[in-house]
Order: C-alpha cells, then structure tokens, then sequence
C-alpha cells in the first residue's frame, strides 16, 4: 500500500494501522514523490491526501491513471464537500473517505478495494510483435526495427495487446473500454489513442 499524507502524526499512525492488518507500507509526502513511487514500484492499493505540499491529490491521480486504470486508489482527506468528492471520483479514484473516520471502516474499505481489484486485475503480458516492432509490456516499450524505443503509457501497451489478440479482427469500442480502461464510459475516449 502507498499511503501519502504529509500530516507525519496521521502518517505514522495510518502505517502502523495497515502494518497490523499485515500490509506492507510505503510512504510518500509530496504528491511527485507518489507518482514516482507509483510508477517505480506499482503498489497494490495507493491511499491519498488531496492536500499535499507540491501537488493535490487529484492530479496525482489523474497522473496515476495515465499509466495504471487499476490500482485502486482511495481518496482520504478533510475536503467534504460533495463537489470534492465528485472531482476525485472523476479523476479516477475509486473511493473517497473523509477525516475525521474510523480506522476500521478505512481497513475494511482498503480490504474491499483489493478484492476488487484481484478479481479484475490483467493477466502479465509476454512481449508480442506489431507489424517490425516489439512491445514489451514490463517495461512499457515499443522496440523499433533500428533499435530506436518508444516509450508507451500503460493504456497504450494493454489497447495495443488487446488489438494483436483479436489477430487484425475488429474490437469494438464498448470492449476496448471494458477490457482496457476497466469502464464503460464515453466511447470517445478511445479516439485519443
């Protein structure tokens, strides 16, 4: 679990609590510093403050979900208006809990979260070639025929497996957004890609 709070008393006692229920925690306390750690180490769960020193926590989440459609990241934090809830919702996260709350609510929620996310989650992927270039879903690559690399977003990788699956058939686009994004949602989304 990456938690990131920069409150260090509700940081040390948020690790402490997800260490007892046997997670193990990484921390981060500025929001670069999260999505640096998110990228380089892909937790299981990521629990977010949305006012953090350098950047809020829904950027980070929106930065999250640039690359990962699903870790599963909960929103922890003082804002309770319903229009905050609404924006970290819409920037991708998948729950949101208001301070002051219950440890054990939040437990259980962090637990339900990566249930979820075990059942959903994409099988690896092995490198696959597409037309003379190699993609390597690992590492995020697209390895041209001149040793030039490109490097990919994670939803770029899993469209492009998606597509060298169905073997050149068409895909439709309600499940490329199910498959891929993990929503049925504006269709149009798949357009930038």
């Amino acid at each position: 679990v990456l938690l990131v709070e920069d409150d260090p008393a509700l940081a040390l006692g948020l690790c402490d609590s997800l260490e007892f229920e046997g997670f193990a925690v990484r921390h981060a306390k500025r929001g670069s510093e999260a999505v640096s750690m998110a990228k380089a180490e892909r937790p299981d769960c990521i629990l977010l403050d949305v006012m953090l020193p350098d950047m809020n926590g829904y950027q980070v989440c929106e930065a999250v979900r640039a690359w990962d459609a699903n870790v599963p990241i909960l929103m922890l934090t003082a804002r309770s208006q319903e229009a905050d809830k609404i924006r970290g919702l819409d920037a991708g996260a998948d729950d949101y809990v208001t301070k002051p709350f219950s440890v054990s609510e939040l437990m259980a929620r962090v637990r339900a979260l990566l249930r979820r996310a075990k059942r959903t989650t994409l099988a690896p992927l092995e490198e696959f070639a597409v037309g003379e270039c190699t993609v390597d879903p690992a590492t995020q690559e697209l390895r041209m025929p001149g040793g030039e690399v490109e490097q990919l977003s994670f939803f770029e990788v899993q469209l492009l497996a998606m597509l060298h699956a169905h073997g050149g058939q068409p895909v439709s686009r309600d499940d490329i957004l199910e498959k891929v994004w993990g929503s049925t949602g504006n269709t149009r989304t798949v357009d930038n890609f």
